[in-house]
């Protein structure tokens, strides 16, 4: 007896796309794609997504294999694609890519409904929570006097903006070169699960952010990307909240912090699965620089990160579990039942 590792992920997608177009009809507004014209529509999107995801795999191969020796070309492409390109494999890309899209696509138009659908804010609570953990401090206070607020700014700032191309390198990687395609599954699946439970915890605990709600003390930073990051996206809040500018899309939401949530559960990804020490040593520190940036240019409160690393514990474990991994005693590793879709449920 089996069952199949995308499941769980197929499911996520299906309850994500169905609250968005929900919420959707009940505001009478319209699911807007969060990327713009960007390669153009969806149903062309998706088609190039997954020719991308082949092609970045088959042309470097075929570049350094051949070595100058065109005759070997379709040689090496059908050994490539008799090897790696299997039906499981393609399952999983074609899954993987088009069930992440929907749950993402879903999740930032969730997030941009917030206001419409509740306009209570806990800015004020959160923020006196960081001044009793901190003593009576703000910890964007400590954090500008140990770091300063003019160089540490800029490396901080690319920091925090990294994780705009890690999440779609990260799906990618694991989906496209993962030896154990159960791995592939069980990253994709967790990710999904986390953008899903961050989902939900805006709708629990609506915030915009202490660089929102109390700009004044980040006025001392540096100009940096971030800044202006930060500038665009109270612009778009204004146009939803304040204009309602038809197709414009607000992004501001502070609990819980997704940028804790996913770069640990990469990080934690990496730990299980990766062998290599210097990349387990590189997203261990790519996650510990990534709270301090949240904290450091009033992305998130304290909670916020809380809640992202509980996020990701969560998702973690839990797709861990829907894919095939079989956690040890202490969790402290873990392998696969399963190196394919199909996952035994007999013991």
């Amino acid at each position: 007896m089996y069952r199949r590792a995308y499941v769980l992920l197929v499911a996520l997608a299906v309850l994500m796309g169905g609250l968005a177009v929900a919420a959707a009809i009940a505001l009478d507004r319209t699911l807007a794609d969060p990327e713009g014209s960007f390669l153009g529509p969806s149903y062309l999107r998706l088609p190039l997504l997954l020719l991308g995801a082949l092609l970045l795999d088959l042309l470097p191969r075929v570049v350094w294999l051949s070595r100058g020796r065109p005759g070997s070309v379709p040689t090496i492409v059908r050994e490539r694609l008799r090897t790696h390109w299997t039906r499981e494999r393609l399952t999983l890309v074609s899954l993987g890519v088009i069930c992440f899209y929907i749950v993402y696509v879903s999740y930032r138009n969730l997030k941009s409904f917030l206001p419409d659908l509740i306009e209570t804010k806990y800015d004020r609570e959160l923020h006196l929570v960081d001044r009793v953990l901190m003593f009576g401090n703000d910890p964007s206070d400590i954090l500008h006097f140990l770091l300063g607020t003019t160089f540490t700014a800029h490396i901080l700032s690319y920091i925090y903006l990294w994780f705009i191309p890690m999440v779609p390198l990260g799906v990618t990687a694991w989906l496209v070169w993962s030896r154990n395609l159960s791995y592939g599954y069980w990253f994709v699946t967790s990710q999904c699960i986390a953008w899903t439970l961050g989902t939900a915890s805006y709708y629990m605990l609506p915030t915009l952010g202490p660089g929102f709600e109390y700009p004044a003390k980040y006025a001392d930073l540096s100009h940096t990307p971030t800044t202006d990051l930060m500038e665009a996206l109270a612009s778009d809040r204004n146009e939803v909240v304040a204009f309602d500018v038809p197709g414009a899309m607000q992004t501001v939401a502070g609990f819980a912090s997704l940028h804790t949530a996913i770069t640990l559960l990469l990080a934690l990804t990496v730990h299980f699965t990766i062998r290599s020490r210097a990349a387990r040593w590189a997203v261990w520190v790519n996650f510990g620089l990534t709270i301090v940036a949240t904290l450091y240019f009033g992305w998130h409160y304290i909670a916020d990160d809380i809640a992202g690393i509980l996020i990701a514990l969560a998702s973690f474990y839990l797709g861990g579990i829907a894919t095939g991994q079989k956690f040890d005693k202490h969790g402290l590793a873990s392998h696969p039942t399963t190196t394919t879709s199909k996952v035994p449920v007999d013991r």
